[in-house]
């Protein structure tokens, strides 16, 4: 099948990237370190904030890092390349292939993130898990359950980048757009603080937002704050916010390719 040819060959070309490979496992490493100390001081201070112990906190700090490239947690992760194929317009040699557009870039995202999810995830958590005392699970299924929600979460941070990058159709420059939506990603993702910390109806809003299916889900299930129905509500929630973003794209990819005829491209 073409989709997972395209998958496959997008994994094959990032992991040619392996001096980048290496200093993004540096960077995410040194990263780590800073926030997990910043968040030993927060939890000693706090106890059980926002219903973690601290070492379900410190290892929300470390699956935040090993996603941070997988998860594209800070905007571009691939799309950035359509972005500017659609600013020069060679996004018409893309229209005239036989395949569907959202569903090779989509293909080509998850290739990409399988690859940074093994090159700068794997080492990042390693290092923590030796350093401080996470709380990763000793079941296998567990393991399994934060895969697939992880899959779910770069699918649905792919169908908001898609969105990102299809406003370029419109824009002069998406640019700054991106920078938002990254901006966007970061705080209610939970890269910043896990969104059980955020108070009252500001907390409760933000855990419903597409963006906690990216991190802040993943987490929950990898920590075991989400088990049973938590966990299936959980993935449930991230389906349909990928079901609806995707859908939402397709129709902005609609009348976009609409532009193009317009426009003769």
């Amino acid at each position: 099948m073409w989709c997972v040819a395209v998958a496959a060959g997008s994994f094959r070309r990032y992991a040619t990237y392996r001096i980048a490979t290496v200093a993004g496992v540096f960077t995410n490493t040194v990263f780590g370190f800073i926030v997990a100390y910043t968040y030993i001081a927060l939890w000693d201070a706090r106890p059980h904030l926002g219903g973690y112990d601290q070492a379900q906190a410190l290892t929300f700090v470390w699956t935040a890092q090993a996603l941070l490239a997988a998860s594209a947690l800070m905007a571009g992760g691939g799309i950035d390349e359509l972005q500017e194929r659609i600013r020069s317009g060679d996004i018409a040699v893309d229209l005239y292939r036989p395949a569907d557009l959202q569903l090779w870039w989509l293909a080509a995202d998850l290739g990409r993130a399988a690859l940074q999810l093994i090159g700068r995830g794997v080492a990042p958590m390693a290092v923590g898990a030796l350093v401080f005392p996470l709380a990763l699970p000793s079941d296998p299924l567990t393991w399994g359950w934060f895969l697939l929600s992880v899959t779910l979460g770069v699918v649905v941070s792919f169908a908001l980048r898609y969105l990102v990058a299809l406003a370029s159709f419109w824009l002069l420059d998406g640019s700054g757009l991106a920078l938002i939506s990254g901006l966007a990603c970061m705080f209610f993702s939970g890269m910043v603080l896990p969104l059980r910390v955020f108070p009252g109806d500001f907390g409760a809003v933000a855990q419903l937002l597409p963006w906690a299916g990216i991190l802040q889900v993943p987490a929950d299930v990898l920590v075991g704050a989400r088990s049973g129905a938590a966990l299936v509500s959980g993935l449930l929630f991230q389906a349909a916010w990928g079901v609806a973003l995707l859908a939402l794209g397709r129709l902005v990819q609609t009348a976009a390719t609409r532009k193009v005829v317009v426009h003769g491209g």
